[in-house]
């Protein structure tokens, strides 16, 4: 078994090397079972070192020129060479257990994918509701965080991977395609409660609890019509970091 783990990244120099020793380490849990790893990562088109930390690191480094976070994804998804497929943001550092839990579902032939529920550090008493809220909605709906995202690789290039008409929440629009691929073939997305991914909380940080809500706001007003417009996403693009 060969497994991928594809990690798109603009501008990530600051968290990138933390990223991959976390993925290094996570990795043994796939090791130990005889199999291999990669790493492929999507420059999407970073003014940073991103690209030079990537290689420096043995990581496979692509290069996506148009901004966009499902291109990026596509980019690194349609490279990888593995049987499965863990789609990791930057800013994310999985643990060897949780890698293992991923494992062990992957030997499971009526798992088609599967997602995690996160957690963060340093967050204020509205971010700690905020990711109670989004962890107990991921929990009911099977909806996994964009932040990890595994998948058959058979299955990611049958669906022709993430939407590119999206510029945000791609991840979900993803998982409802590949929850109906998995229901013609008698398989389902599993959503993992422990262990929990530990992803950054800089959005917490950076932009304040009225900017987070109106957005999530204006895309159901909108009936996720903004999300297929850059400048209705553009905390994803702005590049503060």
């Amino acid at each position: 078994m060969l497994i991928s783990v594809a990690i798109p990244a603009f501008n990530e120099e600051k968290l990138l090397p933390q990223t991959l020793a976390a993925v290094e380490k996570a990795q043994t849990a796939f090791t130990e079972r005889g199999w291999e790893t990669e790493v492929v990562i999507c420059d999407n088109n970073s003014t940073d070192a991103t690209a030079k930390l990537a290689e420096a690191a043995g990581a496979r480094v692509v290069f996506e020129p148009v901004n966009q976070i499902s291109r990026a994804r596509n980019a690194a998804g349609n490279v990888a060479r593995g049987d499965w497929i863990v789609f990791l943001d930057a800013d994310s550092t999985p643990c060897p257990a949780l890698m293992g839990k991923m494992a062990t579902l992957m030997e499971d032939q009526a798992v088609i994918g599967a997602g995690v529920q996160i957690k963060m550090e340093g967050i204020t008493l509205s971010g700690r509701a905020g990711i109670l809220f989004w962890n107990t909605v991921s929990r009911l709906f099977r909806w996994p965080a964009g932040s990890f995202i595994l998948c058959r690789a058979e299955a990611f290039r049958q669906l022709d991977g993430f939407s590119e008409n999206l510029y945000a929440a791609e991840e979900l629009e993803f998982d409802h395609r590949l929850k109906q691929l998995g229901r013609l073939r008698g398989q389902r997305v599993e959503i993992l409660r422990q262990p929990r991914l530990l992803t950054s909380n800089r959005r917490m940080v950076m932009y304040s609890p009225f900017r987070i809500f109106g957005f999530i706001a204006i895309t159901c007003l909108t009936l996720g019509f903004s999300l297929k417009r850059k400048s209705m996403c553009n905390w994803w693009y702005d590049g503060r970091r």
